[in-house]
């Protein structure tokens, strides 16, 4: 698989792994300056770049950092982003500051991890019943402790 990355500013910086044996690609920022995220609030941080997978059974998943995340309290909003394979448009990280203090967000700074991984084709079907389990409608810790 491969995806193509398009850089919409000059100082865009393309995905990258920073080892060998790196599970996902960093994303970097790709900021004029430098942007403050106070604590408690929510910013969405522009990449420069925008991306074409040769499949369309591909989505992009974006993850935090580990390391902004329990060093700075600095994760996105969203938990986990997807990037669907036909968006053509600019990726922008929405990322929060749990943390107590502000945080710098340079240009060129690693700010989320991408994990491109294939989307198995699904269907929906309306129906009046379901089959019955052992669990059946038992919600949050129904299944044991």
């Amino acid at each position: 698989m491969k995806i193509k990355f398009k850089k919409l500013r000059e100082n865009a910086v393309i995905p990258t792994k920073a080892t060998a044996g790196s599970a996902g690609l960093d994303i970097y920022a790709c900021v004029d300056g430098e942007i403050l995220i106070d604590p408690g609030e929510i910013v969405k941080i522009p990449t420069g770049i925008a991306s074409q997978p040769d499949t369309n059974d591909i989505a992009m998943f974006v993850y935090p950092r580990s390391g902004l995340s329990s060093n700075h309290g600095v994760t996105l909003v969203n938990c986990v982003g997807v990037i669907d394979a036909d968006y053509r448009g600019e990726w922008q990280i929405p990322l929060i500051n749990h943390g107590r203090e502000p945080f710098k967000v340079t240009n060129g700074m690693r700010i989320a991890q991408l994990i491109p991984m294939q989307v198995i084709p699904t269907e929906t079907e309306e129906t009046d019943s379901l089959d019955d389990t052992d669990r059946g409608t038992g919600g949050f810790g129904s299944s044991g402790n």
